[in-house]
């Protein structure tokens, strides 16, 4: 339970703990943040770790300069971290196949949330890539889907590269303009849990008519 506390402590500050953090390691943020971002994406096991709200914190310290943090280098580093965790996602798709369709759901794995994409992907193909890299869970199961459909690696990878740059830069690029607005930076929790909140939107008003169909 305090480890659950701890957790939800750092998403709703993400910006105190990472201008720590920045202080703390300098340029080797980067490194940090690969790690998180590629973690976020490339296991079906790491849906909880921080994504959106994580961008929008690191361009906003970008914009400060705290670290020597340069913006083009962070979508540069984090870009990279997104396209690679989903090829490795969808290559552990390929692996394991339909199968996994059968197993148990579990702490660390959310078979509900597997099923939800996989008919997500039947009705998008492959804009779910792009689409999803805007909705968690979607996000860390999407590119798992594509590798049990077997969706061709040119066609994946395309899809792949657009979804991960345009979500990186997108959240990255917003930080860096907004995140120090003099209200933005005195209420930048509050933000980051709006971000959240707007992230999780779609999740919940499909859980709402799913229910409702039931």
């Amino acid at each position: 339970m305090e480890l659950l506390t701890q957790f939800i402590d750092i998403v709703l500050h993400l910006d105190k703990h990472l201008a720590v953090l920045v202080q703390q390691y300098g340029l080797w943020i980067y490194g940090i943040l690969f790690v998180i971002i590629f973690a976020e994406t490339g296991f079906v096991v790491t849906p909880f770790l921080p994504g959106d709200s994580l961008l929008f914190v690191a361009g906003a310290l970008a914009a400060l300069g705290e670290g020597g943090m340069d913006i083009a280098t962070l979508i540069c580093v984090l870009g990279a971290a997104a396209v690679l965790g989903n090829m490795l996602n969808y290559q552990i798709g390929r692996y394991l196949g339909p199968r996994v369709f059968h197993w148990e759901n579990s702490r660390l794995f959310n078979k509900a949330a597997l099923q939800k994409t996989h008919a997500f992907y039947e009705l998008h193909g492959g804009k779910t890539l792009v689409i999803s890299r805007f909705l968690p869970l979607f996000r860390t199961f999407a590119p798992f889907v594509a590798g049990i459909g077997s969706m061709s690696y040119a066609k994946f990878s395309f899809f792949n590269l657009v979804g991960g740059i345009g979500w990186v830069g997108s959240l990255c690029l917003a930080g860096f303009w907004f995140g120090n607005m003099p209200w933005v930076r005195q209420n930048l929790s509050l933000v980051i849990v709006g971000i959240i909140a707007v992230s999780l939107l779609p999740v919940a008003i499909g859980y709402v008519k799913h229910r409702q169909a039931a």
